[in-house]
């Protein structure tokens, strides 16, 4: 028996990396388990997404009868430290401590501010909605105590999720980043899924002190496996521990900044990042809507929506890693991921005049793929338009860009989508009247991604900056 197992193992160890996703970004010195154990912070961070934006979303509107405005603004509340994150990841770059350590401090700090924004969220939100024995609580209350809660775990989770990513490239060779960059976004996608069938598990059969547990489980889990994470994954560095104990000084972050963007292509490349997120993002709470009231699908089948955009989306990340590893170019590989975006959200309009459910299923499967073909590739030339001493800050500017733009569609897309209900000739329009707007602005913010992105394709030459894929200055 003892043999077999052996035997088993070798054989799952040798066909890992050939068939596995990412792991070939394994080598002698950083294993795959030690990778994979890194990447827990973003099931952490799955989780956190899952919670705030899907469960509570649902239990707040429902079970505790919250206005769905009320809702909006509590889901939007960690949207405020979105831009910060170009400063968390300038932070990482340039802290010193006695320990030598610069990524691990600020992962203990985020996780500590997920746990108690989670620490306090279900109290709140009981308080907030006037349940049981706190219906004679003031209302402000409540409403204090749940926007700090939120602002808390958004603070949390974008502070471990820029960090992470900068841990994660600091322990790989460049050649190697594309690959780690899709190992830690396929753990996030893991993370969500896994998270949003316990929850709904869990809360099935709601009851207050069920919510309590399962929130307060989440802030639990959220300790342990990002201590785990980052178990003995950053190295001492005692030259810098030495220049923190001399109070030796740092670079400025406004200086850092300029430098940054005073790369050829920066500017431009975080631009198309804003189109690209914005044109792909917009729908993205409107797709499970589109699909009951305009295609008849049950609710079973829209709730599969959210699998099938996320597996098009781990279907892209897989494809751009190994393309990328290979050495194409990432400024590529996010201009075809928006040309895929494009015939995907018109098929999404084609099918409400089809009257064609699947063509609905496999756009959507098609705009998850072009998201993560789009993702991954300005993920890694943000990544590569930054010497290696900022890839922190380069990290934080792609994720600062991307989560506002990602907030402000979501927000954008239902709004528009809610004024389109509103007006007078809405009660003898077709019902996907409501949603094609938001799906023909979304080809407008992709087709504005391509134009912006154009420039960032010319012929490549033998510098230094050509490694970043973005033009070197013309002389």
């Amino acid at each position: 028996m003892l043999n077999y197992r052996k035997f088993a193992l070798g054989k799952l160890a040798q066909i890992g990396p050939r068939y596995l996703p990412f792991a070939d970004v394994a080598s002698e010195n950083v294993p795959l388990s030690r990778l994979l154990r890194l990447s827990l912070f973003q099931v952490t961070v799955g989780m956190a997404l899952v919670l705030l934006v899907g469960t509570l979303n649902r239990v707040m509107i429902v079970e505790l009868d919250v206005s769905a405005a009320l809702v909006g603004i509590m889901i939007s509340l960690p949207l405020l430290f979105a831009p910060f994150r170009t400063l968390i990841g300038f932070k990482s770059d340039t802290f010193g401590s006695a320990f030598g350590w610069r990524r691990v401090p600020f992962i203990f700090k985020g996780t500590m501010l997920q746990f108690g924004g989670f620490a306090i969220m279900p109290f709140a939100l009981l308080v907030l909605s006037g349940y049981g024995e706190a219906v004679d609580a003031p209302r402000w209350i409540g409403l204090a105590a749940a926007g700090l809660a939120f602002l808390l775990v958004g603070a949390g989770v974008h502070m471990v999720q820029t960090v992470g990513l900068a841990l994660a490239t600091d322990l790989v060779p460049e050649e190697d980043q594309p690959n780690v960059v899709g190992l830690m976004y396929v753990m996030l996608l893991v993370g969500m899924i896994v998270s949003a069938f316990i929850f709904g598990a869990l809360l099935e059969n709601y009851t207050p002190g069920r919510l309590i547990q399962c929130i307060q489980g989440a802030a639990v889990i959220t300790i342990v496996l990002n201590a785990v994470a980052v178990w003995k994954q950053e190295g001492r560095n005692w030259d810098r521990a030495q220049a923190h104990i001399r109070g030796d000084a740092k670079p400025e972050f406004s200086d850092s900044w300029r430098e940054f963007i005073a790369g050829q292509g920066a500017m431009r490349l975080l631009v198309v990042i804003a189109f690209g997120t914005l044109g792909f993002g917009m729908a993205d709470v409107l797709l499970e809507p589109y699909g009951g009231q305009v295609l008849g699908m049950s609710v079973a089948q829209t709730t599969k929506l959210t699998a099938v955009l996320a597996a098009g989306s781990l279907i892209g990340f897989a494809l751009a890693s190994r393309v990328l590893s290979k050495g194409a170019s990432p400024v590529n590989m996010s201009f075809y991921g928006a040309v895929v975006g494009l015939p995907a959200f018109a098929a999404i309009i084609a099918s409400a005049q089809l009257n064609a459910p699947m063509v609905f299923v496999l756009a959507t499967l098609a705009a998850g793929f072009g998201a993560g073909l789009f993702g991954h590739g300005t993920l890694t030339a943000t990544m590569r338009s930054a010497p290696k001493e900022q890839i922190g800050l380069s990290l934080g500017a792609w994720g600062a860009v991307q989560a506002t733009a990602a907030g402000v569609g979501v927000a954008a897309g239902g709004i528009i989508r809610d004024i389109m209900v509103s007006l007078p000739s809405a009660a003898t329009a077709p019902p996907q009247a409501a949603y094609i707007p938001v799906f023909a602005l979304e080809l407008v913010f992709l087709a504005a991604a391509l134009i912006a992105i154009y420039p960032l394709m010319k012929k490549l030459t033998g510098t230094r900056r050509a490694k970043t894929y973005l033009p070197v200055e013309e002389t």
